[in-house]
């Protein structure tokens, strides 16, 4: 972690989960698993965050919602879809109102499945995307790719 420039923030979002995914990615915040301890810090406002953590599938009426929060997060950024149905749209993948997993409408780098995830699979998969947004940050930098 000695490679990070700042702490990294996390914005989580709920995109219509049955909230057992929610209710791990807040025991992340407890005590027993401390992602914290990585210097996260959870935030409520996109404007301060580095990573969008997305759980449940998106439907019709929450695509503008999760579009709004990405273009709202300044460069670099990573998404992390946390359970199956936002990697996939999981068992509810043909429902009438589901359009998909998050990768329907924002892009996606880290995939965390499970149902529900488990806390350490979630703090494995923000983990990951810590080194994503570093690798990122250093092609910002280096002018490679303009930005990302």
């Amino acid at each position: 972690m000695s490679y990070l420039q700042k702490s990294p923030w996390i914005i989580h979002y709920d995109a219509s989960s049955c909230n057992g995914c929610d209710i791990e990615v807040l025991a992340c915040l407890t005590p027993l698993y401390d992602v914290e301890r990585f210097g996260i810090l959870n935030t409520g406002n996109p404007k301060h965050a580095d990573i969008f953590v997305i759980t449940g599938g998106v439907n019709e009426i929450n695509k503008e919602v999760v579009q709004n929060i990405y273009e709202q997060m300044p460069h670099p950024k990573v998404v992390v879809a946390v359970g199956i149905c936002a990697c996939s749209g999981g068992v509810f993948k043909e429902c009438y109102n589901i359009s998909g997993g998050v990768a329907t409408v924002i892009p996606v780098d880290v995939y965390v499945p499970g149902c529900a995830a488990r806390p350490e699979s979630i703090i494995d998969g923000i983990v990951q995307a810590l080194g994503i947004l570093e690798q990122k940050r250093g092609t910002m930098k280096t002018g490679a790719e303009g930005t990302v």
